[in-house]
């Protein structure tokens, strides 16, 4: 049977609400997602339940045959739930994949290539560059306390999908991440302006833990000095650095050239 919320003190609408918040996000491991195309792709174990605007129930009738729990909401209350100004009357309650040990070190085995958020703020470039290191063949997402809330709406729309895909995992602080990646057997390289090896002439191909550093700040000093290898991108003009997406772009397509070549760069 199809409940219908008609009133702002039920507790579905109510949770919707709060899970617009990270720190109820975190409590629940729970997430709000929004449209058809995101809810397609979610693996369907990992949907607590859905939620239809009443206006649009005709538009997803497959959803109301269900067994899973699936909730008919007032417009006026959906659009109070609604992340997108043009909402498409539909949205989800997702549970946060956690990976463990054994997982992880499967996934992330030899050869593979990790990329780790520094800080960063901006949930375009996050969510960009947790699509793009799927793209790019990189194995898992790595997240330095202080990095944004990688499962905010915002950045949930800019990863379209990859979230469901690709392990994301949080460290608390640097020594976490580098006892992360020295047991998976993995280099710390860093970008620095200081560097005199450019990306194309060091071998990034393989075992490496690309870290993109905070927008405004870049990587750590702390960080900097734990890595294994420094690298530049290039620079004309008057410019010191590029946008933090295009950059992560850059350097992890340099792994894939260099595996599509069948040669590391020199």
């Amino acid at each position: 049977m199809i409940k219908v919320i008609q009133s702002k003190d039920n507790r579905i609408f109510k949770a919707c609400q709060k899970l617009q918040q990270k720190k109820y996000r975190d409590r629940e491991g729970l997430y709000l997602i929004e449209g058809p195309n995101l809810i397609g792709e979610a693996p369907a174990a990992d949907i607590e339940y859905i939620v239809i605007s009443e206006e649009r129930q005709s538009d997803y009738g497959e959803y109301l045959s269900e067994d899973r729990p699936v909730y008919l909401m007032a417009e006026q209350l959906f659009r109070r739930i609604a992340q997108t100004e043009t909402s498409q009357g539909i949205a989800a309650a997702v549970k946060r994949r956690s990976w463990s040990w054994e997982q992880l070190s499967k996934l992330c085995g030899p050869g593979k290539n990790l990329v780790v958020l520094d800080r960063l703020q901006d949930p375009g470039n996050i969510g960009t560059i947790i699509r793009t290191a799927e793209g790019a063949g990189y194995s898992a997402v790595v997240a330095v306390k202080g990095t944004a809330d990688i499962f905010s709406p915002k950045t949930i729309r800019a990863a379209a999908g990859t979230v469901f895909r690709i392990p994301i995992v949080q460290v608390g602080d640097n020594r976490e991440l580098k006892a992360l990646t020295d047991r998976l057997g993995k280099r710390l390289v860093v970008t620095s302006l200081f560097s005199d090896n450019y990306y194309f002439d060091t071998d990034i191909s393989a075992d490496t833990a690309l870290v993109i550093g905070n927008e405004g700040s870049g990587v750590s000093e702390e960080l900097a000095e734990m890595a294994h290898i420094r690298i530049k991108i290039p620079m004309e003009g008057r410019l010191e650095s590029l946008n933090a997406s295009v950059a992560a772009g850059i350097l992890m397509y340099e792994m894939q050239r260099c595996r599509r070549a069948g040669k590391s760069s020199k």
